[in-house]
This record gives C-alpha cells, sequence and structure tokens, in this order.
C-alpha cells in the first residue's frame, strides 16, 4: 500500500468508525462517553460550585463545547488520523533503511494488564507533563498553548480549548517511548476515560482537593493556579501536571500560596487576545514575531 490509498482508507475509514460510535453506541464509543462524563461534570458545577457567583453558562461556555468537540473528534476525521498513520508508516521505512525493522525495546506484552496498564499511564503522563513545560518555555509552542490560558472563567469544557497544534507536539513525543515498549498510541481504552474525566474535574468549578491522595492526583484546587494570570518567581508557570500532581512536587514546580477560588486567570494582555474560533485557530499562525 502506498502513503495516498494509507491516507485515504485512514481517512474513509476512522470516519466510518467515528459515525458507528454515535449511531451505535456500545461500552468504547468515545463520543457518548465525552458526551457523559461532560454532562455530569457540568451538573456537579451547578449542584456544588466553588465559584458561587459564576454563570451556570459562563463566559464562553459555547466557544469550550466547540473546541471540546472540535479537538476530541473533528480535527482526528478531517485528516489527522490519516496523517498521523502515513507519518508513522514513513518513519518505520526510514528506520528500515537502516535495516532497523523493531523499535520494541521492552516487550511488556507478557506483563499482567494490570502492570502493563499502569506502565503505560505513568509513562504517558510523565511525557506529557515535560511536553506540558515545553509550551511554556519554548515561545513559539507558548503561542500555541496561549489559547488554552485564554479561559477567563473555569468550567470543564476549558480542558479541552487548546489548538490542534497542540494534539501534533503531545502525540509526536509520545510516539517513540511507547512505541519503543510495544504500545500502540490508542492502546487502554480505560486510559483514555480516566485522563478525560480528571481533565475535566480539574478544570471545573468545583472544590476537589482529593485529601492525602492530593500529592499523586491533580486537582481544580491546584490546577487553577496553573492558569493564574500572576505567578511571582514562576516565570514559565507552575502546576504543570496533566493528570498527575506527583511530578510537580518532584520536580519543584508546586506553586498553590491560598485558596485560588478567585483569583483573576489568563496572561498578560489577554483583552488583546483574539475572541473567536477562527481567528484563534489562526492568530499564532499569522502573529509576527
Amino acid at each position: 500500500m502506498n502513503y495516498w490509498e494509507l491516507f485515504t482508507e485512514s481517512f474513509v475509514g476512522y470516519a466510518r468508525y467515528v459515525g458507528k460510535q454515535i449511531i451505535e453506541p456500545t461500552w468504547h464509543s468515545y463520543f457518548w462517553w465525552l458526551v457523559g462524563l461532560s454532562l455530569a461534570t457540568w451538573a456537579l458545577e451547578l449542584l456544588f460550585p466553588w465559584r458561587k457567583n459564576q454563570k451556570a453558562i459562563r463566559k464562553d461556555f459555547w466557544l469550550d463545547g466547540f473546541y471540546m468537540f472540535f479537538n476530541f473528534f473533528i480535527f482526528t476525521v478531517i485528516g489527522y488520523t490519516a496523517l498521523s498513520n502515513v507519518v508513522s508508516q514513513a518513519f518505520n521505512d526510514f528506520l528500515g533503511l537502516f535495516g532497523i525493522t523493531n523499535t520494541v525495546a521492552l516487550n511488556v506484552a507478557s506483563w499482567p494488564v494490570w502492570g502493563q496498564f499502569l506502565l503505560m499511564f505513568v509513562i504517558v503522563d510523565f511525557v506529557q507533563w515535560n511536553t506540558h513545560r515545553l509550551l511554556h518555555r519554548v515561545s513559539w509552542l507558548w503561542e500555541f498553548h496561549k489559547l488554552h490560558h485564554s479561559v477567563e472563567e473555569m468550567g470543564f469544557a476549558a480542558h479541552l480549548r487548546y489548538h490542534w497544534m497542540e494534539t501534533i507536539v503531545y502525540k509526536s513525543i509520545q510516539y517513540i517511548p511507547l512505541a519503543m515498549l510495544g504500545f500502540g498510541i490508542d492502546d487502554f481504552f480505560i486510559i483514555h476515560i480516566f485522563t478525560i474525566a480528571i481533565g475535566h474535574l480539574n478544570h471545573s468549578n468545583l472544590k476537589i482537593t482529593w485529601g492525602p491522595f492530593r500529592y499523586i492526583l491533580n486537582s481544580p484546587t491546584m490546577h487553577i493556579w496553573h492558569h493564574a494570570e500572576e505567578l511571582p518567581n514562576h516565570p514559565y508557570g507552575a502546576n504543570f501536571g496533566i493528570t498527575l500532581s506527583v511530578w510537580d512536587y518532584i520536580f519543584g514546580t508546586v506553586y498553590m500560596p491560598k485558596d485560588g477560588r478567585d483569583i483573576k486567570l489568563g496572561f498578560d494582555d489577554i483583552k488583546k487576545y483574539p475572541k473567536t474560533f477562527l481567528s484563534q485557530i489562526l492568530y499564532p499562525l499569522t502573529k509576527k514575531p
């Protein structure tokens, strides 16, 4: 199969797969899990709001909702999955020129399922934590990540408000370590659902601390400081944890000086940042240095 055939078959195949998920839902339908988790988290926000003066339909609620479905489904359907399959095949073909036909350095297929699950979860989260730090420290990457930090009122849907370029950055950096362990990028359905649930909660209008487990799991009371407009002595940000908070405690990037319920969110000159989907997507591609 040539690259064009791989691209077109992947494109059509994934579009059919998503359509079938919606029309014929099963327990493995990502679409309906996203809908269900979103409605459940929103209901908790309405019943137990941390910021009681925040409206049920907060600022940019519908825009964030669109980003949620765009980044989770539309972007992948319109070409990302097909393109990533082509790039993956091209990478393997390139390695084949040097006689490398197997990139697996540690075959975990014989491990117990719980061991495979735990290893993949920890590795993915650590890679994502480091990638998240890069998005803040590398100036051209920050211009893309700035979209996620343009949220001025926190709510569950802010979780998936980000530029499509972040998907490419995260998945590209994850690819090699997972391939070396024999994992596919979409292995273990439960990991995806768990991380979505925690991500929704971390961006929600809920006061959750996790008690003694706060040193392991990220929380909305911790993550809100990551979105703070001002972070004294932390020029590149703090609290970079995606699902786990443990990396921030280990590497000293924790910052929670007080209850952050009413802190101002965003970044310098946020008022000048574009307000519509198209202008926000084009911003880092057209912004002059």
